[in-house]
């Protein structure tokens, strides 16, 4: 098996803390009222949310996945770090294992910086493609965008 490892920052102009707690803390309430048509559900099928945590993302309906399962690995949330391995998924990978995403929250100013790596486990001999991640982590960036939309819009939300 190999491993992959991708890295990306994408800006905020919100605080890491409130961006910190819609994405992790409490996503299962949040993510659904944010972007209903894309996340119908969030619950969590082992634990409260903490390390050793299984939470289940269910997708809307016009979505091409209909549910993932992450297990969360490490989280701090006195310094907005979250660790997470992505275990199960209706979608069936023909080249990936398992997908391991870190991200941590960095003031910024007002803002903060969001900083993620992505640590793709592929199958021995198969070769994962650019244009493949990208998809994955144009999805990422718009999620991101619309949360800053909502907390934007509504200072008194995470706050």
């Amino acid at each position: 098996m190999g491993v992959i490892t991708y890295s990306q920052e994408i800006t905020s102009v919100v605080a890491p803390s409130r961006m910190f707690k819609v994405l992790f803390l409490d996503s299962q309430n949040m993510l659904p009222k944010i972007v209903p048509e894309g996340i119908k559900s969030i619950e969590f099928i082992e634990g409260d949310g903490g390390v050793g945590s299984i939470k289940q993302t269910n997708f809307g309906e016009s979505s091409h996945i209909k549910y993932i399962k992450h297990k969360i690995d490490a989280l701090d949330a006195s310094s907005f770090y979250c660790k997470y391995t992505m275990i199960e998924s209706d979608i069936k990978f023909d080249k990936i294992d398992s997908v391991v995403e870190d991200v941590k929250f960095v003031a910024a100013g007002s803002g903060c910086v969001c900083k993620m790596t992505s640590e793709y486990h592929v199958q021995e001999g198969c070769e994962l493609k650019e244009e493949d991640i990208k998809k994955g982590k144009d999805r990422a960036m718009g999620l991101y965008k619309a949360i800053e939309e909502c907390l934007v819009a509504n200072p008194d939300v995470c706050a």
